[in-house]
């Protein structure tokens, strides 16, 4: 039996690192967020934003990572998965720059189904920038619209998480499963 695949979604800052981190302090079996590692190894590089300056890559190798974090979660023995991010959220991220893709983000997006998605709305109470962050609260609130759209267009009814203390943010979706 395959295990359950939970998405953990919302614009930047909206807390989903916090709940993940939670979850896995609580023993579930959680996969983190990539695109600060793909970042990080860019800047290495000598590539200060990659996600800027070369964005069609950027989402190429978010979506070679978060394809074997796909693979690997089906693979786990024990249910639900909880996932830091989908591979929607990449193609969100493209409309929301308004940058042109190869048809094989929307053929990975309807290949890899999860079983439940969970969005965190943007709030601006916890919002902060950061190196990797750039994105104003503004831009956060678009990004939000663009996840929400892009989910439901691959047949997703997104549950949306009330702000509140990590604790009761993780409740509310342990009990929604």
């Amino acid at each position: 039996m395959k295990p359950q695949l939970i998405v953990i979604t919302g614009g930047p800052g909206t807390g989903k690192t916090t709940i993940i981190e939670h979850m896995v302090a609580d023993g579930h079996c959680c996969y983190p967020e990539i695109s600060r590692q793909i970042t990080l190894e860019a800047r290495e590089q000598g590539i200060e934003q990659l996600f800027l300056e070369q964005p069609l890559l950027f989402s190429e190798l978010l979506l070679e990572g978060r394809k074997k974090q796909f693979v690997s979660a089906q693979e786990e023995m024990q249910s639900p998965i909880f996932l830091d991010r989908g591979i929607p959220d990449i193609l969100a991220y493209m409309h929301y720059i308004g940058d042109s893709y190869p048809a094989f983000f929307e053929e990975a997006c309807a290949g890899h189904r999860y079983d439940k998605v969970f969005i965190l709305p943007p709030w601006e109470a916890i919002y902060v920038s950061d190196e990797a962050r750039y994105e104003n609260f503004e831009q956060a609130q678009l990004i939000y619209r663009h996840l929400e759209e892009t989910y439901r267009h691959f047949g997703y009814s997104p549950i949306v998480v009330p702000v509140g203390p990590v604790a009761d943010r993780v409740a509310f979706i342990l009990n929604a499963l």
